[in-house]
C-alpha cells in the first residue's frame, strides 16, 4: 500500500514540475519579448526627438489645470457629431420601445405609440418643457444627419411594403377591390382639393401654387396606412376571413394607386407646370416599364435559384441591395422621390413567397427597429403643436380631421355597399380604410420637404394622422357591439360523449409528437374522438399579407403524422398579442376534455435541477402584473414551470398535460408511478391508454399505500382484469436507469411531479419523455 501511495506522490510531483517549468517558460518569454520592444520603441521615439528643429516647434505651457484639459476634451467628445448622433439614436429606440408597450396595452397599434414618442421627444412636449435637455440630445445642426439616416430607414421601409405586396391576391379580387379602393381615394382627394380652396390664401407656402397645394392636400387626405391596416386586421383574427382577404386587397389596391398618384403629383410639384411635368412623367413610365419588363425577369431567375437560407450567400443580397438601391436613385433624380423606386424595387422582387420571407427577416429587424423610430422622431421634432396657437388653427384641423374621415370612412362603406356588401363589412371596410399611422407621415415629411406645406398645415396633418388612426380600434369595437358578427365556430364544440383534445404547439415537430400522444388518448371510435391543434404566432412574426405559406409550412408535419395514424385533426391557426391569453381563452371557451401543451426538452439538457428549476421566461407578462398588483401571488417565482405554463396550468379548467418531449418517436411502453392517494385521478388516463392495442402500461405503486384505498384498488383490479395482457402493476419501487430507458413515457401527475423536482430526486434525469397531468 505504501509502495503504490509514494509513486503516486512522485508522479504527481513530476507532473507538478513540468506545469511549474511550462508556466516559468511563458512567463520568462512574455518579459523578454515585451522588454525587448518597448526598449525598442523608447530608442525610435528619443531619436524622433532630436530630428526637430530647434525652434519650430514650441510648446505651449498649459494655462489650464489638468482636470480643466480632461472636462474641456470630455465635453468636445460628448457634443461630437457621432456621439450625438448615438446619443439620438439610444434615446429614441428606449423612448419609442416604451410608448409602443403603452399602445398596445390600451389595445392600440404600436406604431401609433412610436409617432407619438416622436411628438414626445420634439419641440412639443420635451422642448417645451425640457429646452436644455432638448437642444443638447437634438441640436439643430444635428438634425441633417438625423434625416438622412431615417431615410435611409424608409427606403428599407419601403422596400419591405412592396415585397409584402401580394399581387396574385389583387388579380383574384381585382374588381370589388378597385372599386372600392379608388372610390377611397376619389372622394377624400376631392375633398381635400375643395377644402385647399378654403385653406391655400392662410396657409400655403410663399411661391406654391394653388394646384400644387390642392394637389398635395388631396393626396394627404387620401392615403390608407396599408402596413398598419393589415396588422389590424391580423390582431383581430381576420387575415383568414374573407372580410379580411377583401380589405387587405382594397389597402394593397389603394396603396399602389396612391403611389403612382403620389409620384405624378410630386412630377407637377416639382416642375411648377402640369406641361413641364409631362416629361417627368414620361421618364417615370419609362423607368416602370424597365423595372416590370427587364429587371423583374432577371430577377426571378435569380431568386428561383437562390430561394433558400443558405443561397442567399453575400454576392446575391449585394445583387438585391444594389437594385434597390439603383432603383432608389433612379426616382431621386427623375423626380418623384427615392421612396417611390425603393417601393418599385420590392414589388418586382422574385414572388417566390420563400425567398421574400427570408430576404424580409434579413431587413426587417434593422428597419423598423433601429432606423424608422429614427423617421418617427424627426417627424415630431418637425411637428410643432405649440404653433396652434389660435382657436380658429384648432378649428382648421377639425375641419382635416371632418373632411379625411368622411371621404375615406362614406367612400370606402358606400362603394362596399354597393358591390353587395353587408352593412356590418360595409362598416369594417370603411374604418380600417380610414387608417392611415405611417404611410401618411412619409407623404407629410415628402410635402413638407419639397416645400408644399408649411409647419402649421404639417402639424394639423400630423394629428389628423393620429387621429385617424386612434379611431380604427374603437370603431371596430362600436360596429361589434351594435352589429355583432354571426357565431363562427372558432372555438369548436363537441357533444358530451365525444372526447376532445386540444394540442397547443410551437414547433412544428412538436406539435407531430403531441399528436403522436393524443392520438393515443383518443377513443378508438373515429366518431367519439376529436383532436385541434392550435397554433398561435406572435403578430409582430408574421408577414402582413402572406400567411398561407407559413400556415401550411407549420401543420405539414402535423399533417403527414396525422397521414401515417390514419387519424383526423382540426387546425386552429391565428396570430396572437398574448400566447398564453389566447391558449388559456382557446380551452375554457371551446368545451374541450383535455388541452396538451409542450415545454420542449431544453430541461433534459445541461444541469438538470438548473433547467428545470429557476427563470425561464424573459419578460413579466401582463397577467402576472395583474396579479402581483391585486395580491394573488408575487411578480418573481422559482417554480418548477416557466411563469407562462404556470399562468396556463393555474388558468385553464379542463384538465392540463404538460409534455416534456424526450426523442418520443414512439408511445408503446408506457408506465405510470403511483405516490399519493390524489394520483388516482390519473387512473382514466391510464384506461384510455390500455385501449391502444399493442401498448404495454406498467402502473407503480411503490409505497402500496395508494392501491390500499378502496375504490383505487377496485380501479386497478378492474384495470388489469380488463387487459391483462397490457397491465402489468408493480408494488415495488423500479425507478432504476435501465427500467426508466426502456420506455417511452412516463405519466405523472403535477403534485408528484413537483414533489420530485424539489426532492432533487435522481431518477428524474434518465426519465424518458413525460406527460405531466394536472386533474
Amino acid at each position: 500500500m505504501s509502495y503504490h501511495l509514494s509513486a503516486y506522490f512522485s508522479i504527481l510531483r513530476a507532473s507538478l514540475s513540468i506545469v511549474l517549468m511550462k508556466n516559468i517558460r511563458n512567463v520568462l518569454f512574455y518579459c523578454i519579448t515585451i522588454g525587448i520592444f518597448a526598449a525598442l520603441l523608447y530608442f525610435f521615439i528619443r531619436q524622433g526627438t532630436f530630428l526637430e528643429k530647434a525652434g519650430q516647434i514650441t510648446q505651449k505651457a498649459p494655462n489650464t489645470s489638468s482636470w480643466e484639459q480632461f472636462t474641456d476634451t470630455f465635453g468636445h467628445n460628448l457634443t461630437h457629431p457621432l456621439a450625438t448622433l448615438l446619443a439620438q439614436i439610444v434615446t429614441i429606440i428606449i423612448v419609442a420601445r416604451i410608448f409602443g408597450w403603452i399602445c398596445k396595452l390600451i389595445g392600440q397599434p404600436t406604431v401609433i405609440g412610436e409617432i407619438a414618442a416622436g411628438i414626445f421627444l420634439g419641440p412639443s412636449v420635451l422642448g417645451m418643457f425640457y429646452p436644455e435637455l432638448s437642444a443638447f440630445i437634438f441640436p439643430q445642426i444635428s438634425l441633417s444627419n438625423l434625416q438622412f439616416l431615417s431615410q435611409v430607414g424608409l427606403i428599407l421601409f419601403m422596400f419591405i411594403i412592396g415585397m409584402e405586396l401580394d399581387l396574385k391576391v389583387l388579380k383574384t379580387k381585382a374588381q370589388e377591390a378597385i372599386v372600392i379602393s379608388h372610390a377611397s381615394i376619389i372622394l377624400p382627394f376631392a375633398l381635400g382639393v375643395g377644402l385647399a380652396l378654403y385653406m391655400y390664401t392662410d396657409f400655403a407656402p410663399e411661391g406654391i401654387n394653388f394646384l400644387s397645394f390642392a394637389l398635395f392636400t388631396g393626396i394627404a387626405l387620401s392615403i390608407t396606412a396599408f402596413p398598419v391596416l393589415a396588422r389590424i386586421v391580423q390582431e383581430r383574427g381576420l387575415s383568414r376571413t374573407r372580410l379580411g382577404m377583401m380589405v387587405i386587397t382594397c389597402a394593397a389596391t389603394d396603396d399602389v394607386t396612391a403611389w403612382c398618384i403620389l409620384a405624378a403629383v410630386i412630377a407637377i410639384v416639382k416642375a411648377g407646370e402640369f406641361v413641364s411635368a409631362i416629361y417627368t412623367i414620361i421618364l417615370s413610365a419609362a423607368y416602370v416599364l424597365l423595372m416590370l419588363q427587364v429587371v423583374k425577369p432577371m430577377l426571378k431567375r435569380i431568386g428561383d435559384h437562390y430561394a433558400y437560407r443558405e443561397g442567399l450567400t453575400k454576392p446575391v443580397v449585394a445583387l438585391f441591395f444594389v437594385v434597390l438601391l439603383v432603383s432608389s436613385y433612379l426616382t431621386e433624380i427623375i423626380g418623384i422621390h427615392a421612396l417611390f423606386g425603393a417601393f418599385m424595387a420590392g414589388v418586382i422582387m422574385p414572388a417566390n413567397q420563400r425567398f421574400r420571407n427570408i430576404f424580409i427577416e434579413k431587413v426587417e429587424d434593422v428597419s423598423l427597429v433601429l432606423l424608422l423610430p429614427l423617421f418617427f422622431v424627426f417627424t415630431g421634432l418637425r411637428t410643432q403643436i405649440g404653433l396652434l396657437n389660435d382657436p380658429h388653427l384648432w378649428y382648421v384641423t377639425g375641419l382635416i380631421i371632418a373632411a379625411a374621415v368622411v371621404g375615406k370612412f362614406f367612400g370606402s362603406a358606400i362603394a362596399a355597399l354597393f358591390v353587395k356588401q353587408s352593412w356590418r363589412d360595409s362598416l369594417i371596410i370603411g374604418s380600417l380604410m380610414n387608417t392611415r399611422g405611417l404611410v401618411e407621415l412619409v407623404v407629410l415629411n415628402i410635402g413638407y420637404d419639397i416645400g408644399v406645406l408649411s409647419p402649421e398645415i404639417f402639424t394639423m396633418m400630423v394629428i389628423m394622422a393620429l387621429a385617424t388612426t386612434c379611431m380604427t380600434g374603437p370603431a371596430l369595437d362600436l360596429i361589434d357591439k351594435f352589429l355583432p358578427a354571426p357565431k363562427e365556430d372558432l372555438h369548436p364544440v363537441h357533444e358530451p360523449s365525444r372526447f376532445s383534445i386540444l394540442i397547443a404547439f410551437a414547433s412544428p415537430q412538436g406539435g407531430r409528437k403531441m399528436l403522436r400522444l393524443a392520438e393515443k388518448l383518443a377513443p378508438r371510435q373515429p366518431d367519439e374522438q376529436s383532436i385541434t391543434a392550435l397554433h398561435l404566432s406572435p403578430s409582430s412574426y408574421l408577414n402582413q399579407v402572406n400567411t398561407e405559406e407559413y400556415q401550411y409550412e407549420t401543420f405539414r408535419p402535423i399533417n403527414e403524422e396525422a397521414h401515417a395514424l390514419n387519424t383526423r385533426f382540426t387546425s386552429l391557426f391565428k396570430p396572437s398579442q398574448s400566447i398564453e391569453h389566447d391558449i388559456i381563452e382557446t380551452a375554457n371557451e371551446g368545451e374541450f376534455d383535455m388541452l396538451m401543451i409542450g415545454i420542449g426538452r431544453s430541461v433534459f439538457e445541461g444541469t438538470f435541477l438548473g433547467k428545470i428549476l429557476g427563470f425561464t421566461s424573459k419578460f413579466v407578462s401582463r397577467e402576472r402584473l395583474f396579479d402581483t398588483i391585486t395580491g394573488k401571488e408575487k411578480l418573481f417565482h422559482a417554480d418548477v414551470f416557466d411563469e407562462r405554463t404556470t399562468h396556463i396550468i393555474r388558468s385553464v379548467k379542463v384538465p392540463v398535460g404538460i409534455l416534456i418531449e424526450k426523442n418520443l418517436e414512439q408511445v408503446r411502453h408506457v408506465f405510470m408511478p403511483l405516490f399519493t392517494p390524489e394520483d388516482r385521478r390519473l387512473l382514466p388516463f391510464a384506461e384510455r391508454l390500455t385501449d391502444v392495442s399493442g401498448l404495454q402500461m406498467t402502473i407503480m405503486d411503490p409505497s402500496q399505500t395508494v392501491s390500499q384505498h378502496v375504490e383505487t384498488g377496485e380501479a386497478l383490479h378492474a384495470l388489469q382484469t380488463k387487459s391483462p395482457e397490457n397491465v402489468t402493476l408493480l408494488y415495488e419501487n423500479v425507478l432504476e436507469k435501465d427500467f426508466l430507458q426502456s420506455q417511452d413515457l412516463m405519466v405523472i401527475s403535477l403534485e408528484s411531479w413537483i414533489k420530485a423536482v424539489e426532492s432533487h430526486s435522481v431518477w428524474l434525469s434518465n426519465s424518458p419523455s413525460v406527460l405531466i397531468i394536472r386533474g
